[in-house]
């Protein structure tokens, strides 16, 4: 309850030292071998079709959370919500059910991650209803 009553400090440090590509960013998002984001969320990106409703919309990210709650969320979203089906893109520790190819590896490269966020930041609009 303790996780509910206060979030988890977001991390403000980049992983990288070179800034994020937006452009890089929607392509991991809209790829559905590497990224995943469209199994459970909808996005502004309409060529793709068949996206997900299990997650809350990526329209309006950007003015919903700052760069450094965006970055937890893809680093290890589990810190905010224990219960989420969202992966930890950028942790290695303590998972389970990992195959053994995978095992120390994370989902994303940290260019990748900063690739999403700057992306996602783009993303200030809310949904159409």
């Amino acid at each position: 309850m303790l996780l509910l009553a206060a979030p988890a400090r977001a991390d403000e440090t980049p992983l990288t030292t070179t800034p994020g590509n937006p452009q890089n960013g929607r392509a991991i998002v809209a790829d559905r071998t590497r990224g995943l984001c469209l199994l459970c969320h909808t996005g502004p990106i309409p060529e793709e079709r068949f996206q997900g409703n299990l997650a809350p919309p990526l329209d309006g990210a950007g003015s919903r959370w700052s760069a450094a709650e965006l970055r937890l969320r893809l680093v290890d979203g589990k810190r905010l919500n224990p219960d989420s089906i969202m992966p930890s893109y950028y942790r290695v520790e303590g998972l389970h059910r990992v195959s053994p190819a995978q095992r120390g590896r994370t989902i994303l490269a940290a260019q990748e991650i900063e690739d999403v966020v700057a992306y996602l930041l783009t993303l200030r609009e809310d949904p159409p209803r």
